[in-house]
């Protein structure tokens, strides 16, 4: 008898890991991609340290999926509050289709220059390959769903006004190496503005506006009114939420067009 029940149970975990892994078209999967920013700096405090959405998922370091929640990120022990929950939780709600569910696909690296989204680069201070890594986390999580689109927050690392000047050339390779990998050429990629609280991040900013207009299907989120946690540097935990909320309405403006 009790080699039956844990024979039993042995089929049932099985089977519902398999069930789990199954491709589904209603998961809706999105990158975060970037540096801290992207990865979240804000303070786990609070209302923040609750779980998003129950329709909302989240991979995390293993590749496994739980429900998403502060912080989304693991690249650094600082890893906190960044836009990626809320923009989750807002896609959620826009979807019409009640049996959508959204995957958020953590990739972003604390303080990597977009020089180390190259392919086969190395980030000396996380010991990691950004873009290597990413690619290999995306196609795990494309077994089981849909990458729907792109959102991307870095530049403070290339904010001097010589590697500004190219900024937009190379995250337009990026952008093209992402949609090749996920086989498709229209998907969405919506970039963030730096914070407006430091006079180089301005650099960056007056180039991220050339970018629709450089690459079709893109959008910039803006920064206007965030504010930093202290630091001259990193949103505080209020910001990052809001600035979530503007990247899905971005994100959701684009895909409306490709739907046109």
């Amino acid at each position: 008898m009790k080699n039956y029940l844990s024979a039993l149970l042995l089929c049932l975990i099985t089977s519902l890991s398999a069930q789990a892994q199954q491709f589904d078209p209603n998961f809706e999967l999105y990158i975060l991609a970037g540096q801290s920013n992207m990865a979240g700096r804000g303070y786990v405090t609070g209302d923040f340290k609750t779980e998003g959405d129950a329709r909302v998922y989240m991979l995390t370091k293993d590749n496994t999926w739980v429900v998403a929640k502060h912080p989304v990120h693991f690249d650094k022990p600082v890893a906190g509050v960044g836009p990626g929950l809320m923009f989750g939780v807002e896609m959620a709600k826009a979807s019409t289709n009640p049996k959508v569910k959204i995957g958020l696909i953590p990739t972003a690296v604390g303080g990597s220059p977009i020089e180390h989204w190259l392919p086969g680069a190395y980030d000396a201070a996380t010991k990691t390959h950004p873009y290597d890594d990413a690619v290999v986390r995306i196609k795990e999580a494309m077994k089981v769903g849909v990458i729907k689109g792109i959102i991307w927050h870095q530049g403070e690392a290339n904010s001097k006004p010589e590697q500004a000047k190219i900024y937009i050339a190379q995250l337009k390779e990026l952008i093209e190496r992402f949609r090749t990998l996920v086989g498709n050429p229209n998907l969405p990629f919506i970039a963030g503005e730096l914070g407006r609280y430091r006079p180089e991040f301005d650099n960056i900013n007056k180039e991220l506006v050339n970018l629709p207009a450089t690459v079709p299907y893109t959008a910039v989120a803006t920064t206007e009114n965030l504010v930093h946690r202290g630091d001259t540097l990193h949103f505080d935990s209020p910001s990052a939420d809001e600035f979530g909320r503007r990247y899905a309405k971005k994100m959701l403006e684009v895909q409306k067009k490709i739907k046109k």
